[in-house]
């Protein structure tokens, strides 16, 4: 079996990686025992970058273009698949020996995944500004021109009422998982619900200052860094 090709963001910090949405992937490619190769690509190149490879663009809300990544290549069908969501569906139907998507879940983990999005998005602007740090100048430009148009500028100037909505996001967040029995989103079931999860703490964790970090895994009795240590050794990344 050839190794798959995940495209994913370079940055400044060690072993690159930082961004959420191409860590999915990497999660769900790792839980499959699947083998793959990483291709960095830097965030202002991404559309020069996917439209040599023919990748297929995402919509922006006003119907518009817009490329992205994570994209995943497989040499093995010749697909080539953007988005994590659809990443997760094209491995589940092509290497369906680890669902992640177990008992037709996949509806309903997609809908979770836009309620996570709407309870986390209002807290993310000084998440944002610390993404910028992390990037190279031409790319932390690109990246500001690119998020501004759904979190509008500026992104520093309200960091209490941001941390105050995010803690108040997680303790929702808490609420939900204190409706099932097993450690997982889906009780003693694990499934991409939970990669959803552990890959945004993942993004806090990269790219926000250690003190941060400290705050977000401080909340809710520790919770949030034992749901990103759980995930993390369940796919055999820790």
């Amino acid at each position: 079996m050839q190794p798959l090709v995940l495209y994913d963001i370079v940055s400044k910090l060690p072993g690159n990686n930082w961004s959420s949405n191409p860590a999915k992937p990497r999660f769900v490619l790792s839980y499959k025992d699947l083998p793959f190769v990483t291709l960095w690509v830097e965030y202002s190149d991404i559309p020069i970058a996917m439209k040599a490879i023919g990748a297929k663009p995402n919509k922006r809300p006003d119907g518009s273009d817009v490329y992205t990544v994570p994209v995943l290549s497989d040499p093995n069908t010749g697909a080539l698949i953007t988005d994590s969501l659809e990443i997760a569906s094209y491995l589940d139907k092509t290497y369906p020996e680890k669902l992640v998507f177990p008992n037709n879940s996949e509806p309903l983990i997609r809908a979770f995944d836009s309620a996570i999005s709407s309870l986390l998005r209002p807290a993310v602007k000084f998440i944002y500004a610390r993404c910028t740090e992390i990037l190279s100048p031409a790319s932390a430009e690109f990246f500001t021109k690119a998020r501004s148009v759904y979190v509008p500028l500026p992104w520093d100037v309200s960091r209490d009422t941001d941390w105050e909505l995010l803690e108040k996001g997680y303790n929702t967040l808490y609420e939900w998982y204190q409706k099932t029995d097993g450690k997982w989103i889906m009780g003693d079931t694990f499934s991409h619900a939970d990669i959803i999860v552990a890959c945004d703490l993942l993004w806090y964790k990269r790219v926000l200052e250690e003190d941060e970090w400290a705050r977000v895994s401080s909340w809710n009795g520790g919770k949030w860094a034992k749901v990103l240590a759980d995930v993390e050794k369940e796919c055999k990344l820790a």
